[in-house]
């Protein structure tokens, strides 16, 4: 990659302050398709899901207040495994010092700001880069050449907020494996219940906050798009900017709350490396299972995880939703929006997941 004058100097960091995220994508006017056109491109195989968005509604209040008794809920378990995660890349000799986060757009971005700080607390110096990363098509590889310039590679690590069923872990791992930028494929996230990272706090399925909203708490960002209409060869990926919600935009006051909470101490620890390969033996078991259930023979239609089938509601055509227990809290706000979209919701087991989505089938193609 070219990396130009104007590149070098440009900082976008969406509505986050420039000292928390260096955002390395390309801010374009992106028209949207409707959710129904989107999926079925996707569905008959004419358009990558990566090619297209579909715009962004903004939540009810009923919608926002289970957001807020989420945030209430959970901001001190949040705060505690963000910390946790940062002492743990402190012990790590190539980040003891000094650690450049790359969070992976957009689910990292939020989980990003949080452990920059976290790091910085602790006196490592830190630096944050939020890059593109897309199922079957790759990562961002002119984002990495970016910042291999910058910082080098060594004391680089890769973050994200959860784990759903390790598709972008692999996705990761296999860039990273044909890139000769040399990039090593360490993975953090806050919660591994898919049991496939290389460091996370939990691989409990718990709501993390962030994870119910879209743009307005990941910094006014869309998802990434890349397509050869809007990227070429030397961009980064695209995305749009969301000025038109700046008023709405809970970025900062998630950022700021999670902050303010207090240390659970009575949180246990190592929990992830004592329950990672049952996670992962979970994971496929379970996907198996529904699978062969409900007849999917591609599983990128099976969405597990709190955090992911919530998505899967806000930006696809779901069939259905398991969850593991009706009256769960953590499992309330996407069961509302599950009634409000006419999604048939069906209570099973679930192993470690709270929740799983089912992507509808349409017209006999497959995604």
């Amino acid at each position: 990659m070219l990396i130009t004058h104007d590149m070098q100097n440009a900082h976008f960091s969406g509505s986050y302050n420039q000292s928390d995220v260096h955002i390395l994508l390309k801010p374009t006017d992106i028209s949207p398709v409707s959710v129904d056109q989107k999926e079925a491109l996707i569905q008959s195989g004419a358009r990558h899901y990566s090619e297209m968005l579909s715009a962004e509604k903004l939540p009810d209040e009923r919608y926002l207040q289970l957001y807020r008794e989420a945030l209430e809920r959970n901001a001190s378990i949040l705060r505690t495994d963000i910390e946790q995660l940062a002492r743990s890349i402190a012990e790590r000799p190539q980040t003891a010092r000094e650690c450049v986060v790359i969070s992976l757009a957009r689910a990292g971005t939020p989980v990003g700001v949080l452990l920059k700080r976290a790091l910085e607390r602790m006196g490592i110096e830190a630096h944050h880069y939020s890059i593109s990363i897309i199922r079957d098509r790759g990562i961002d590889e002119n984002a990495l050449r970016f910042i291999e310039r910058c910082h080098g590679v060594t004391t680089s690590i890769f973050v994200d907020g959860w784990t759903g069923k390790g598709a972008i872990t692999r996705q990761l791992r296999a860039s990273l494996s044909t890139s000769d930028i040399g990039f090593q494929p360490f993975l953090a996230v806050v919660a591994d219940p898919a049991g496939c990272a290389d460091l996370a706090a939990t691989t409990e399925d718990y709501v993390i906050p962030s994870g119910l909203l879209n743009g307005i708490v990941s910094g006014l960002i869309s998802r990434s798009v890349l397509n050869d209409e809007l990227v070429g060869p030397d961009d980064f990926h695209a995305c749009t900017f969301m000025e038109e919600y700046r008023a709405h935009d809970l970025s900062a006051a998630f950022i700021s709350a999670i902050e303010a909470a207090p240390i659970a101490h009575t949180r246990p620890t190592g929990l992830h490396q004592r329950g990672a390969k049952a996670a992962r033996e979970s994971c496929q078991v379970l996907l198996a299972a529904i699978g062969a259930q409900d007849d999917i023979d591609d599983v990128n239609r099976i969405k597990p995880g709190v955090a992911e089938a919530t998505r899967a509601i806000l930006r696809r055509v779901p069939e259905k939703l398991y969850v593991a227990d009706l009256e769960d809290p953590e499992v309330q706000p996407i069961i509302y929006l599950a009634r409000a979209a006419g999604v048939r919701i069906l209570q099973r087991d679930l192993s470690t997941y709270r929740a799983v989505a089912v992507i509808k089938k349409l017209g006999g193609a497959l995604e």
